[in-house]
């Protein structure tokens, strides 16, 4: 199971690294979460540099991508050689967007009759897209979802841990990052905006 993060130059650290926390909490024989990049190393909007680990010719084969935000996703979205080499299939594999990654999303395609969710400055943009923006942090039409606002990865990560899972397992994972003393709270809160995009347990 390869779960693939893209992640850009200027990516938002939140949407990428919380997402990849939450899902490395899972410990199965094969599980693999992988920031997948254009390039060897990209540095995040507040300069942090991390190295790829896994390059666009990655994503034909993932089971599961991840697109992450930044600043730059409007430079991202009109590159249309690097947008070529987002090869993604909802037929087969399961498809998130983190706040500005769902224009991505949207650009390619992928969110076509679907509305979404991102973040408020993203927001006209994905509007402009032709896609409907929701108030909601997280939405789920068959195996695409999207989330908005940076701490909603959780949401985006937790989704996928119960598709690919269980709920669980998911629950398991969100209690492990939660705060002391908030714990319960804070899986049931995120079990309640999942539950309706899961098979019922």
């Amino acid at each position: 199971m390869h779960i693939a993060i893209l992640t850009f130059e200027g990516f938002n650290e939140l949407d990428s690294l919380i997402a990849l926390g939450v899902l490395n909490r899972v410990k199965q024989p094969g599980w693999r979460v992988t920031l997948c990049c254009p390039a060897p190393t990209v540095t995040s909007m507040n300069g942090v540099t991390v190295h790829a680990q896994s390059r666009l010719d990655a994503l034909p084969t993932a089971d599961v991508v991840l697109v992450g935000s930044g600043v730059k996703t409007r430079e991202v979205v009109a590159d249309a050689t690097l947008m070529a080499q987002l090869r993604l299939d909802p037929r087969r594999q399961l498809i998130g967007a983190q706040c500005s990654g769902a224009l991505i999303l949207a650009k390619l395609g992928l969110l076509d009759a679907v509305p979404a969710c991102t973040d408020l400055i993203t927001k006209p943009w994905v509007q402009e897209a032709g896609v409907e923006v929701l108030n909601q942090p997280f939405f789920a039409a068959g195996n695409v979802a999207t989330a908005g606002g940076c701490m909603a990865s959780q949401y985006l990560a937790a989704w996928v841990i119960a598709r690919c899972v269980g709920r669980d397992a998911a629950a398991a994972a969100l209690h492990y990052v939660a705060p002391v003393g908030e714990k319960e709270e804070a899986v049931a809160r995120a079990l309640k905006h999942l539950s309706p995009f899961l098979e019922p347990a």
